[in-house]
């Protein structure tokens, strides 16, 4: 009973904050835009009774999911919102992990101050921090004022709302979610297998390749997943810092929840944006627990 009652809390938790609030955006999915209050039909009303759920069952379709099919709006944004994400997560890699390694390799007193700095921009809003990169990136903003005073360039850079924007202002944000996986794998991790890989005639590189980064996967994997997952459906970012050209599904979800206010068709595209992200997920944890049972 008290194992029981443990791993009940988190479940509860789940089923609260994830499951219920899908299940109420699956239900508007199937549903149809009206010019009501809430703008969908039809609505359950438990006051008729059986007929009544009867007949809500009956009203419900999946002509939005056919629509998402018929209109190449939507699938562009989800391919961009795709191809943004794993090129973000790709950046946010290469930046994260020679951080974690630096981090990890550092001297003991040192670690705790270099975790603080890595925590620090939690501290400060995430919207202030967003919007604190137009002033960076503008065409008089502080970068450009940088490169032009060195002679760099003869004429500013246009950098803001474009995509390049969008990948420097996620790298920015989810950095620390990179870094953390990554350095947690790399401080457990036992030297003295990199000593007797050297032993055994491994340069430093080979070492680096063949022990330190298979050892450190799992923290590349989780803090992979971290980032990818909240950039595929991200809409402050884009909104700020790419402008109107760039074409994302969260900026689409927000169009057609508030300018339009069809949240069935809103729903629908939150729907097929939750499967897209957990199917991998899913099938990962799987191949894992296949190999854990290998290894056994």
């Amino acid at each position: 009973m008290k194992r029981f009652a443990l791993i009940s809390i988190p479940y509860l938790w789940l089923l609260a904050l994830f499951l219920v609030p899908f299940l109420i955006v699956l239900k508007i999915s199937l549903s149809d835009t009206a010019l009501s209050i809430p703008p969908y039909t039809p609505t359950l009303d438990l006051s008729e009774g059986w007929a009544g759920v009867k007949e809500w069952w009956a009203g419900l379709d999946i002509e939005n999911f056919t629509w998402l099919t018929e209109d190449d709006l939507y699938w562009k944004a989800y391919l961009s919102s795709l191809k943004i994400a794993i090129i973000s997560t790709i950046l946010t890699l290469m930046v994260g992990y020679p951080i974690a390694y630096g981090m990890s390799r550092a001297p003991d007193e040192w670690r705790p101050t270099l975790m603080m700095l890595i925590i620090l921009p939690f501290w400060t809003s995430f919207l202030i921090r967003v919007y604190s990169w137009k002033a960076i990136l503008s065409n008089e903003g502080l970068l450009n004022q940088l490169l032009m005073y060195l002679g760099i360039i003869s004429e500013p850079l246009v950098i803001l709302n474009t995509n390049l924007a969008v990948y420097i202002g996620i790298v920015y944000t989810y950095l620390p979610f990179m870094v953390l996986p990554i350095y947690s794998a790399l401080e457990r991790m036992d030297e003295s297998l990199l000593e007797a890989a050297e032993d055994l005639g491994c340069s430093r590189f080979n070492a680096f390749w063949l022990v330190t980064f298979p050892l450190s996967k799992q923290g590349v994997v989780a803090g992979s997943f971290l980032v990818f997952i909240p950039a595929m459906g991200e809409f402050v970012i884009p909104a700020l810092l790419g402008g109107s050209k760039t074409l994302m599904i969260g900026k689409v979800l927000w169009e057609e929840f508030f300018s339009n206010r069809d949240w069935p068709v809103a729903s629908a595209v939150a729907v097929i944006l939750l499967l897209l992200l957990i199917i991998p997920i899913v099938l990962f944890q799987r191949n894992e627990e296949k190999q854990r049972e290998a290894e056994k």
